[in-house]
């Protein structure tokens, strides 16, 4: 505990707790204790599974909906080689729903979406470039490359158009990839995620301090539990822990610089279906709907209580449910 309590000073968790204002510290909603001790490194990278596992804990799969682990190769630009990008494919056809997941997780994240998801469209889950089975070299992880990851994976998987469900961070990776490929995106769901930036550099700046520290994963454990859900199962909480736990310091702080740029906050407009699904919680600004509408005029915006950031994985029926009527009520992809 009295690392926890160090891993910030005073200041610094007061500028914690407002920077959540950002897409980047919505990254997680986990019903994770302020004790968050080391995790065990077993099982760290498996081996390529034909499930959607990817995280440790995985129950049983219902093999009607058994997906096929595959990797695309990723170019990392300037002389820097190539990356293998992991993902779990379910069904066949050309377009498809392309699940996103946030900030130090997994293709995991999805195990409660996917059976749904599945018996209706084509689903691809991604482990992006530093997390899951997805290699993790020492470079930037910038929303760019994570974009380009899932155009590569879309690619290789001979996949024209999808709907992209971005959780968290998967949100903003979401609005880069249709900023580049606006022909390949024919809509955005997001799930707890960020549309505009809420706080400035400088507040980011402090709280990526502390991810930077040795002491990052107690100060993961304090910025994990400062925004738990209430839902979460303590098998979730685990895979969640374990998740983090496994995503290298150089990926968490990368990723993380990579949500505060400024120069994916642009102004541009989503001009596709978008569904915003998001936690209503204490820190939100009360104009929030009026921000993303702003941005995204074709907008579903849903603001469900009692739920923290993960909600997909605390209310899976009825976030499955918001999900296919979206689909259905914007008539996207082919059934």
């Amino acid at each position: 505990m009295k690392k926890l309590r160090h891993a910030f000073t005073p200041k610094q968790r007061f500028h914690l707790h407002r920077a959540l204002f950002f897409g980047v510290a919505f990254v997680f909603a986990l019903a994770v204790g302020a004790r968050f001790e080391d995790h065990t490194r077993a099982g760290k990278n498996p081996a390529p599974t034909s499930s959607i596992e990817a995280g440790t804990n995985s129950p049983k799969r219902d093999k009607s909906v058994a997906g096929e682990s595959r990797f695309a190769k990723l170019d990392l630009g300037s002389g820097q080689g190539t990356a293998r990008v992991h993902y779990v494919n379910y069904g066949k056809g050309k377009e498809a729903l392309v699940l996103i997941h946030g900030w130090t997780m997994n293709l995991d994240n999805w195990r409660d979406q996917i059976p749904d998801f599945a018996k209706r469209n084509r689903v691809i889950a991604i482990d992006l470039p530093g997390h899951g089975q997805s290699d993790k070299p020492q470079i930037s992880y910038s929303m760019d490359l994570f974009a380009r990851a899932v155009e590569a994976v879309m690619r290789e998987a001979k996949v024209k158009r999808a709907v992209l469900v971005g959780h968290s961070m998967g949100t903003p990776i979401a609005r880069q990839f249709y900023r580049k490929y606006p022909e390949k995106a024919l809509g955005i769901v997001v799930v707890d995620g960020a549309l505009r930036p809420f706080a400035d550099k400088a507040r980011m700046d402090r709280m990526l301090a502390g991810f930077r520290s040795p002491n990052y994963k107690e100060a993961g454990g304090q910025f994990l539990a400062a925004i738990a859900g209430p839902n979460l199962t303590a098998d979730v909480q685990e895979r969640i822990k374990a998740s983090f736990l496994n995503t290298p310091q150089h990926v968490i702080v990368s990723a993380m610089e990579g949500m505060a740029d400024d120069s994916i906050w642009g102004e541009d407009k989503l001009n596709v279906p978008v569904l915003a699904i998001m936690a209503k919680l204490p820190f939100y600004p009360p104009d929030l709907e009026q921000r993303y509408r702003a941005l995204a005029p074709n907008m579903d915006f849903q603001m469900w209580p009692g739920v923290g950031h993960m909600i997909m994985m605390e209310k899976p029926k009825e976030f499955n449910e918001a999900v296919l009527a979206f689909l259905d009520n914007k008539r996207l992809l082919n059934q």
